[in-house]
């Protein structure tokens, strides 16, 4: 089958043939259908991953999944072949990846049924990035009427994570820059845009003088956002920021590493099938050109980049 894969440390990703996984007790083999670009697929890309995590080359590319059960290994209950599935790969090694006309996952955590209403391409732009941003937004835990900072808003992540703690009724100052970027933001529930290419503590004091309740840390300095805050506000990165690096004693700082959960994945599922949640897939493009997407990715766009596999 064909599959972006990397064939050994520093090797550029590529299309190449690799064999049909063989799905293990407790896996089902996947048809998939389409997939997303997310930040760990760069940090594959740039050998960030080795030595934290196995590598069995060649490794392909993906987390992100939504397709068809082929067929299911032994001790699996629950999914059949035929059923239409979403998720995120969450094997303990690199190797087993998404981005491939078949992918073998576990019926653990990271699988659940796409709901009526929800198309193959949102589904697999649905699961890393929008576990990464309930985790932030629970890690804060947003009252009504409280304000938050979302500091790379127009990202994947940002973006669902925007939508969440609006949704809470939080009043949401996003990073972005005026324009498209601002426009982008403000349409997924933002109240305010903040320039990160300008003064943003001066633009982020003009909306809140007293400081913002909260910051949510996907892009820029820790240590600068994290004096937007109030005194004993929260702060929660997924970029391994942790008290030291927010250099303030009396806030509430918390480390996010995305673990998808069923429960989640089924509510993501309901709510963007039923409108709640936009998916904001901004660009698709087909197996082959997943150099260019990673590329494009790296460079920074608005939104999730979505996947088309077969």
């Amino acid at each position: 089958m064909h599959a972006i894969a990397i064939t050994d440390f520093g090797a550029a990703p590529a299309l190449i043939d690799v064999p049909e996984p063989t799905p293990e007790p407790g896996e089902v083999l996947v048809r998939v259908r389409a997939s997303s670009v997310n930040g760990f697929d760069l940090a594959v890309v740039g050998g960030m991953l080795k030595g934290l995590m196995q590598h069995r080359f060649p490794v392909v590319f993906g987390k992100d999944f939504a397709g068809t059960v082929a067929t299911a290994g032994g001790e699996v209950s629950g999914f059949a072949a035929g059923d239409e599935v979403f998720g995120v790969i969450t094997k303990p090694f690199l190797g087993d990846g998404s981005m491939a006309g078949y992918v073998s996952a576990g019926t653990g955590p990271g699988l659940a049924p796409i709901p009526a209403g929800l198309s193959m391409a949102a589904a697999g732009a649905l699961g890393l990035a929008g576990t990464a941003a309930l985790d932030t937004v629970q890690a804060i835990a947003p009252a009504l009427g409280e304000s938050v900072v979302v500091a790379g808003a127009t990202g994947g992540v940002g973006a669902f994570a925007t939508q969440l703690a609006a949704a809470r009724g939080a009043r949401v100052i996003a990073t972005a820059k005026p324009g498209t970027e601002a426009d982008f933001v403000l349409g997924l529930g933002a109240a305010h845009t903040a320039d990160y290419a300008g003064d943003l503590a001066a633009q982020v004091r003009a909306i809140a003088p007293g400081g913002v309740d909260a910051v949510l840390h996907f892009a820029g300095d820790a240590a600068q956002l994290a004096s937007l805050l109030v005194s004993g506000g929260r702060f929660a990165s997924t970029l391994g920021a942790d008290r030291d690096a927010v250099g303030l004693p009396d806030v509430t700082v918390t480390a996010i590493m995305a673990a998808p959960d069923q429960a989640a994945l089924d509510q993501f599922g309901a709510d963007a099938a039923a409108g709640r949640l936009r998916v904001p897939i901004t660009r698709t493009y087909p197996l082959a050109e997943v150099p260019q997407a990673l590329a494009d990715f790296a460079a920074g766009t608005l939104g999730k980049l979505a996947i088309s596999i077969g």
